[in-house]
């Protein structure tokens, strides 16, 4: 076994990408031994996507300095969870502590490493022994105690990972719920895991197999069952914010009154927070006043639990948060939403999730930065899905109209992925609608699973429901119809110029199309009550919705006449999601139905 006596850039990248590999492979065993900071079976999930987003954006240089420092980069950029915040600041303190050299011996590694202990604990408003943190330190504190004993990487490494292994088992022994649970630390697992795969890559050097490793994904046994109590908060919420002088003393003090789990990586100029709360948005909203927020998640814990330990069907239900449906029926029918982004200005936000609607259109009405969305990346699919799979037998998921977003063709992406890894059927469903509509649709495929009908038989029945649906909308302005690109902007000006208040539909093919207009928005409203009478009278209606954008006496209007007609109250009236806000304008009232 060939000696290993100094690291370059581009043999630690093969050191980490060996060690990440490993965790890629048991990142299911890490999820089943998940119970703490809560027992959401996630910490293998997001330790892998932290590693993945690594693995895939950077590209190694010659030198150790450099290299170390895309890695850090990387990992703060895309850390995820609890646990993946941890490791990337465990990544960035060793960047930062280390010489700005082109390669590293054993003692200087060491040292590095003792140095980067600091700036773990410093992120994490209350350090708890027994986890993830205190294997990194007391491996780091073996390694530095052995830093002269040898001069071979691959001999002290070796004989370390005896001390991490020990340290992990004692996990129970500083830490009563992992006691109680009857296992070990998750993070600290996969830390463990981390180092075995650097270890086998010293031993063999054999970079080609290295290089040619495929993620499988294995199909675990059920995790432990865990008490609700363990949950003080409900989102696991983070954020990539970045500016001048982002000090961690001043971030603390804004974060921690909103929650628990407090992490706060990286430097003054980029950081990645990660706390546990049940306000998202209003923590977002008070981060944005001291830089621009760039990335921001809020995974719901309660959601991810209920997954693990109380579904209620074999098949889950997801959706995308173009979707409006009233927050009860959601909880029902155990409903998984993957939100839009929203950008304002250099601001990154999560529809439904780190904005209210409220917030929302105090910005579109009084602020001048520019607005769009962007539809949810394959990989958050591919993450949900994954996850999912590994309590559910099979997944249906109804998203948004493909003739009007990407969205559906990013969930089949992924959906043909995690099928082919899996062997497990997900059917990614083509609303051709969006809104109330895509709600009431949604609303109805929950109501199929909780019947019993077997998978394939909801999937062909939705088919007849989508053709069932009708969606009529009275827009206020043109203004947000023309920025989103709908209209053209020839066209918009000249409507805009006449002042014209257009009757928006949305066709058998999904796209939309106008279908009336008028001058003002009172006979606007009028002539889409008439046209929805008009519908009504066509078949017999399942259900209705009324929706609005920040315009509830618009909505008021609508419900009171349209229930005098219909003889029944709508399902709802609610604020439409920001996502839908966006392209259609403040004061936008829609009705939506679906026919029996």
């Amino acid at each position: 076994m060939k000696e290993t006596n100094k690291l370059d850039g581009k043999s630690f990248f093969y050191l980490f990408y060996s060690g990440a590999r490993k965790i890629l492979e048991h990142q299911q065993e890490i999820n089943r031994l998940n119970v703490f900071p809560v027992p959401d079976a996630d910490t293998g999930t997001n330790l892998a996507s932290t590693i993945r987003s690594i693995i895939e954006s950077v590209k190694p240089a010659s030198s150790y300095k450099e290299t170390t420092g895309f890695i850090a980069e990387a990992a703060l950029v895309g850390a995820r969870g609890n646990s993946g915040v941890i490791f990337a600041q465990f990544l960035n303190g060793l960047h930062e502590e280390t010489c700005d050299c082109i390669s590293i011996n054993l003692e200087e590694f060491a040292e590095a490493l003792r140095r980067s202990i600091r700036h773990l604990y410093e992120a994490i408003a209350a350090p708890v022994e027994g986890t993830m943190l205190t294997v990194i330190r007391e491996w780091s504190e073996y390694m530095y105690k052995h830093k002269k004993s040898d001069s071979d990487f691959t001999t002290v490494f070796i004989k370390s990972l005896e001390a991490a292994k020990q340290s992990l088992k004692d996990t129970p022994k500083k830490l009563k719920v992992l006691a109680k649970a009857g296992v070990v630390d998750a993070g600290g697992k996969g830390f463990v895991l981390f180092l075995e795969g650097i270890i086998e890559f010293l031993k063999t050097k054999d970079l080609r197999q290295l290089l040619s490793f495929h993620q499988s994904i294995e199909i675990v046994e059920e995790i432990p069952e865990m008490s609700h109590e363990t949950f003080n908060y409900r989102y696991c919420t983070e954020a990539l914010i970045k500016g001048e002088r982002l000090e961690r003393e001043r971030l603390e003090e804004i974060i921690k009154p909103y929650g628990d789990s407090v992490v706060i990586a990286g430097t003054e100029k980029i950081r990645r927070i990660h706390v546990h709360t049940d306000q998202p948005a209003q923590l977002m909203d008070d981060l944005m006043q001291l830089g621009d927020l760039t990335f921001q998640k809020a995974d719901d814990m309660q959601k991810q639990y209920i997954a693990a330990h109380e579904r209620k069907w074999n098949v889950a239900l997801v959706t995308d948060s173009g979707c409006d449906l009233p927050e009860e029926l959601l909880e029902k029918y155990q409903v998984h939403m993957i939100p839009v982004s929203l950008i304002i200005g250099k601001n990154q936000y999560l529809d439904k999730l780190t904005i209210t609607p409220e917030h929302f259109y105090n910005i579109i009405e009084n602020s001048k930065e520019k607005t769009s969305t962007s539809q949810p990346g394959t990989k958050a699919f591919t993450n949900l899905y994954s996850n999912l799979l590994t309590h559910y037998d099979s997944i249906i998921s109804v998203h948004f109209s493909s003739g009007l977003s990407g969205t559906w063709q990013g969930a089949l992406n992924a959906a043909e992925k995690v099928m082919t890894e899996t062997g497990k059927q997900i059917s990614v469903l083509d609303s051709r609608t969006l809104s109330g509509a895509l709600g009431l649709l949604v609303y109805r495929t929950g109501m199929a699973i909780e019947q019993g009908k077997a998978h394939t038989e909801i999937v062909e029945e939705f088919s007849n429901w989508v053709n069932m649906s009708e969606v009529l909308v009275s827009v206020k302005s043109m203004k947000k119809i023309v920025e989103s690109g709908r209209v053209s902007k020839l066209k918009g000006f000249f409507a805009q110029a006449l002042g014209i208040k257009p009757v928006i539909a949305v066709n058998k093919e999904g796209k939309t199309y106008l279908m009336d207009k008028t001058f003002t928005q009172k006979a606007n409203m009028k002539k889409v009550l008439a046209h929805m009478k008009v519908l009504m009278r066509r078949g017999k209606v399942w259900n209705y919705m009324v929706l609005h954008a920040n315009n509830p006496e618009g909505a008021e209007w609508f419900r009171k006449n349209l229930m005098a007609f219909a003889g029944k109250e709508p399902l709802s009236s609610i604020n439409v999601s920001p996502a839908i806000g966006m392209h259609v304008g403040s004061k936008t009232v829609a009705i939506t139905l679906l026919y029996e």
